[in-house]
């Protein structure tokens, strides 16, 4: 009788080790009052984009009682490719898939560290066969003569005849060489290394990092950078040139968020 007991034991002891396999592979969890997106992620080892990935979140906004899915790591891991998400940096996605940001730019033909929501990356070589190649944005060409600056110009000013969220901001400038500036944005673009880029700092609960925008003025963009001042409907335009930052000022511009 005993031995039967024993043997019992031991089949829940491997049914119940079965069924917490099967549990941490897809796992939900209930928001409690006070809870934070960050905080859930810290807590069940996953990353705040994969939660927002996972439960189709355009934002970090959370409510009480609301569920989530909590996606395994181990499951990403045995993935041969990735689907970028606004807020990626090439860099976390090298941590996060434990291979070099080298070999990465090598399985998917990158010329720069910049990525772009809605691509998809090679994770090996024998991937990169089975996806296109990630587009790459390239910077402008300085203009050579009166004409090209009049068509500059026109681009610029005029938007899009394609659909997006319009909207005004208040638009200030930078550039890559101020007092205490890496050059380096929040999607770890090196504006340095790249002064010809479209680039703008913005409120990623307003207009998600990794977004590509319209700015009258200015031209199309890529949403890279964040800054502590940037709060609300405001946005900050790259200028390499000093001096043009100073002609940029302070204005409002209409925008379009084009994805």
């Amino acid at each position: 009788m005993r031995k039967q007991l024993i043997a019992l034991a031991a089949g829940f002891l491997i049914l119940g080790s079965a069924t917490m396999t099967a549990q941490a592979a897809s796992v939900s969890y209930t928001v409690e009052k006070g809870d934070t997106l960050w905080a859930i992620a810290q807590a069940n080892d996953i990353s705040v984009e994969d939660l927002q990935a996972s439960n189709l979140l355009d934002t970090s906004l959370i409510f009480p009682e609301q569920q989530l899915e909590l996606e395994s790591k181990s499951d990403k891991k045995s993935d041969d490719t990735y689907t970028i998400k606004k807020g990626d940096t090439l860099t976390k996605i090298a941590e996060e898939k434990e291979v070099t940001i080298a070999d990465l730019m090598n399985w998917n033909n990158l010329s720069s560290d910049l990525i772009f929501a809605g691509d998809t990356l090679a994770l090996s070589a024998k991937a990169t066969s089975n996806i296109t190649k990630v587009q790459q944005t390239q910077a402008p060409q300085a203009p050579q003569a009166k004409q090209a600056q009049s068509t500059s110009t026109q681009t610029t000013t005029s938007a899009p005849q394609q659909g997006g969220k319009t909207m005004t901001v208040r638009a200030t400038a930078y550039t890559a060489y101020c007092a205490g500036c890496s050059g380096i944005t929040a999607t770890g673009y090196d504006l340095r290394a790249n002064p010809g880029a479209k680039v703008i700092a913005v409120d990623p609960s307003v207009i998600p990092l990794g977004s590509r925008v319209w700015v009258e003025g200015y031209g199309e963009a890529i949403a890279s950078d964040t800054g502590g001042a940037i709060k609300g409907n405001r946005i900050d335009v790259f200028i390499p040139d000093n001096n043009k930052v100073y002609q940029w000022g302070v204005r409002n511009v209409t925008i379009k968020v084009l994805n």
